[in-house]
This record gives structure tokens, sequence and C-alpha cells, in this order.
């Protein structure tokens, strides 16, 4: 069975991202003055309605919006996995 962790950690965030071959990305036309929109993942082959974006902007938008990262490190089958989602952090 898969197991989903969630973390707020930038150093696994990064750790989990880069395994992967991703790369941080924000979703064209959600940003403003100059500031990330929509967080995404963009692990190729490039989205056309994806724009790659440094880390720190990411993590300054992440943390900005209180998320939490929601992902998996293998599937079911114990290949290495792609699975994951941003969640909301907040405690309402």
């Amino acid at each position: 069975m898969s197991e989903s962790h969630t973390t707020t950690d930038h150093k696994k965030i990064k750790k989990w991202v880069d395994e992967r071959g991703g790369a941080p990305a924000t979703v064209k036309e959600t940003g403003k003055g100059g500031h990330a929109g929509i967080l995404r993942i963009d692990f190729g082959p490039k989205e056309e309605g994806l724009e790659e974006i440094s880390w720190e902007e990411f993590f300054k938008k992440f943390d900005e919006t209180h998320l939490q990262f929601l992902y998996q490190d293998k599937t079911k089958d114990g290949k290495l996995s792609r699975f994951h989602k941003f969640v909301s952090g907040d405690k309402t």
C-alpha cells in the first residue's frame, strides 16, 4: 500500500521535486504585481500554461498562503511517485 505524507519543510519539498526532475512553477495569468500566482510543480515537458519560477519565489508564496505539501514517495508497486498536491495548512 502506498503512503502519503504532508510537510511544510522547504528542504524536503525541494529534495522530493529535484529527485523527480521537477521545477517550481506558477500558472501564467494568475500572478499579480510580479508575484507568483497558483503554484505548481512542472515535471516537463514544459506546459504552455506554466511559468518556471525560483525556489525563493515559490516558497515565499507557499508560506504566505499557509500551504502544506501532500506527497507520496513510492507508488503501491514500489516505483518513484510524482503524486503531490498543495493543501491548506489553515486549521479552521
